[in-house]
């Protein structure tokens, strides 16, 4: 449904993203996931069809976003990071206005507003002013403008940015329940929208794509081992040696006492990734006579894994982002000087 290929943008001699190359499946939600300046704003406007591509191609539904610009704009829509509203309209009003001009039929316009307030939760707020709502329904009234002529490509540019725990469950809900009968890009650097909402994940640094997988997929490949953490009674020496011997360990480590009860002991247990180890260190230690208190299974999360790919520097030649604002500066600077 979305096909990016080699896509690079440059403003005069700074690089924004260089050769970014990912896709995204009809029907799932695909997370954008990046730090502040990485990149993600300027990919989401060059889909949309609000910048050129510098190189590359873009194609939404088949079409390419440079060639067939129209048709693209048809099938998707739109959520910038500040939403697109005129706070002295209607709740309804404003929907039907942007169905308008949409090129939703008039017979339809009506219709399309009712299904777009519906999905977002805003029918008990139809005849109140923009204005009066609050950050989180107006995020709702952004989500509806982008759904109300049904494309079936919604691309969503930090559409919880600046709400409160109980508005980004809100909306976080809300955009699942989009999900399957339209592809999402979800750009976002909060992880727990990435976790708890897409299918798969696509994450920029600098400019560059760094990695795309599913959250579960990047997490192990992450972590390159099996960690366990165990909590005995008993010999710890005995405990050590046990767990050593066992066949895939790479390593066992004696942890901090961390306010334990006497005689008892905390170890990490280091294994190969793709061996599951729980049932052999259980049998190993209850066998032996020692007591087993805890065992559970450690995983890198999905923060480690954004930390670990995002915080390094970049190599000579590699990209540099601009953050957002700079980048609208310059383009703006660039429009002024052509019309002058």
């Amino acid at each position: 449904m979305i096909e990016v290929e080699h896509l690079s943008k440059t403003y005069g001699s700074t690089t924004a993203i260089q050769d970014i190359t990912f896709g995204a499946q009809p029907g799932e939600i695909l997370g954008f996931l990046g730090p502040n300046g990485a990149g993600k704003t300027t990919t989401m406007r060059i889909l949309a069809g609000y910048l050129p591509a510098s190189e590359g191609t873009a194609r939404v539904a088949g079409y390419d976003v440079h060639t067939d610009s129209m048709a693209v704009r048809q099938r998707i829509g739109y959520l910038p990071e500040s939403p697109p509203l005129y706070p002295d309209m209607t709740v309804q009003g404003f929907l039907i206005f942007v169905a308008k001009i949409k090129g939703v039929s008039s017979d339809l316009r009506q219709k399309r507003a009712e299904i777009a307030m519906d999905h977002c939760g805003l029918l008990d707020k139809r005849k109140v002013l923009i204005r009066k709502l609050s950050k989180g329904y107006r995020q709702r009234v952004g989500i509806a403008q982008a759904i109300i002529h049904d494309p079936p490509v919604i691309i969503l540019d930090e559409p919880t940015v600046g709400l409160d725990p109980r508005q980004i469950n809100e909306v976080r809900q809300l955009i699942k329940g989009l999900a399957g009968s339209h592809t999402i890009i979800l750009s976002t650097h909060i992880l727990p929208e990435v976790s708890m909402t897409c299918d798969r994940v696509t994450i920029i640094n600098r400019g560059q794509v760094v990695a795309t997988d599913t959250p579960d997929n990047l997490t192990t490949r992450l972590s390159g081992e099996a960690a366990y953490e165990v909590e005995i009674k008993g010999d710890v020496d005995i405990a050590q040696r046990l767990l050593t011997d066992l066949t895939p360990v790479r390593q066992v480590t004696l942890l901090g006492p961390d306010h334990l009860p006497d005689y008892h002991h905390r170890l990490r247990v280091s294994a190969e990734a793709d061996r599951a180890l729980g049932g052999a260190i259980a049998a190993a230690l209850v066998n032996a006579g020692l007591e087993l208190h805890e065992l559970r299974r450690q995983q890198a999360t999905l923060e480690d894994v954004f930390l670990n790919l995002t915080t390094t520097e970049p190599s000579s030649g590699e990209a540099v982002a601009l953050e957002p604002s700079l980048s609208e500066e310059i383009v703006e600077e660039s429009i002024e000087e052509q019309e002058a």
